[in-house]
């Protein structure tokens, strides 16, 4: 099977050349993972269109040797990485003119980067590796398949041994040990398990609050697979619902389900994020639904394309992307039911399978 990275950075070349760049300089990490296959948390990637060159310090030569595919040049730097980057500089010919991601150059390294490069010229570039990783490959798309699976099965696990008088932290503790024992390979993001009127919070933090019999549980949690994230959310009751609590999580769910039906390429992240909107609209709950529809998945649990009312970007076939409608009361309780879904010319295809039905936890 042919190696992707190396395909990856011959369509990063070709739009260098069509920006007018000589090069790129690549900082932020999960660029130069997509790029190079390098897991490690310490490395600069100069990519031009007749080279490549991949630079980090001596924790990482070992690794490197074994995980960096297509680059001309390893080079491993006992000091400094921006001392290696300007001396390997210096070696080219005449002056050029070089990209960096602006979006991943703290100042202080963009400070440095006018002092001691101050032979070339910068351009500040937004988005080109992103722009390439929207679209994922099919062996993307089956390892965050495979990271719902992990997510899917610690939840269920979880659920089986949630009962009243947990507290939110612990029940986040137990869903971190079942994703561990699943398979993931880390926590994409902070684990949310919210009880009660705090479920009204979409981005509440597990805190000391015991769970009583009759609270709605939100539970948001991730996995990763080979560096891929699956991004799921449930809300259960423990014990039994009321009819209120089951008329909102009835309108979450046709809301989940109308978009995954509906959602396809060719809509704007606008007229997706309209779809489950009418229906919550319909139901009396639009103005509890504050947050966009979905986001972009892949080696970040958050990137593009969004999914809300502010965007007008065209959703591309190839995009693995989240459905997330959420309805949300403050101190009563909030209801968010999301799955992740691979976006192809037929439509919507699942990638994360676990009932959405209200759950009531005896």
């Amino acid at each position: 099977m042919a190696e992707p990275q190396r395909s990856r950075q011959a369509a990063l070349a070709e739009l260098l050349i069509g920006s007018n760049l000589d090069g790129l300089l690549v900082c932020g990490l999960p660029n130069i993972r997509y790029l190079t296959g390098f897991s490690g948390s310490s490395a600069l990637l100069f990519i031009s269109p007749t080279e490549t060159w991949f630079l980090t310090d001596i924790r990482y030569e070992a690794q490197a040797a074994s995980e960096v595919i297509g680059a001309s040049r390893v080079i491993v730097e006992p000091s400094s990485l921006w001392k290696g980057l300007f001396e390997q500089l210096a070696s080219r010919p005449g002056t050029a003119a070089f990209g960096f991601e602006s979006a991943h150059l703290p100042h202080r390294d963009f400070e440095r980067l006018l002092k001691e490069g101050a032979r070339w010229t910068w351009r500040p570039t937004v988005d080109l590796v992103e722009g390439l990783r929207i679209r994922k490959e099919p062996r993307e798309v089956e390892a965050i398949r495979l990271a719902g699976i992990i997510a899917t099965s610690a939840l269920e696990r979880t659920l089986s041994e949630v009962r009243a008088g947990l507290t939110e932290g612990e029940v986040a503790g137990l869903l971190e040990r079942a994703l561990r024992d699943a398979g993931t390979e880390g926590f994409p993001f902070g684990t949310i398990a919210a009880a009660g009127e705090r479920s009204a919070l979409p981005h509440a933090r597990a805190g000391g609050r015991p769970i009583a019999r009759g609270d709605f549980l939100l539970l948001d949690f991730g996995a990763v697979y080979q560096g891929y994230c699956a991004d799921v959310t449930r809300t259960v009751v423990v014990g039994k619902a009321s009819e209120r609590q089951r008329e909102v999580h009835s309108a979450v769910l046709e809301a989940n389900q109308r978009a995954r039906e509906m959602v396809r390429p060719g809509m704007t992240g606008r007229e997706a994020d309209a779809v489950a909107r009418g229906v919550l609209e319909g139901r009396g709950l639009g103005d509890a639904f504050g947050h966009g529809l979905g986001h972009g998945l892949g080696l970040e649990v958050h990137e593009a394309p969004r999914l809300s009312r502010l965007s007008e970007e065209v959703l591309p076939a190839g995009a693995v992307v989240t459905i997330e409608p959420g309805a949300y009361l403050g101190g009563w309780g909030g209801i968010r039911i999301e799955d992740n879904v691979h976006l192809t010319a037929g439509g919507a295809e699942l990638l994360t399978d676990f009932p959405r039905e209200l759950i009531e936890l005896s």
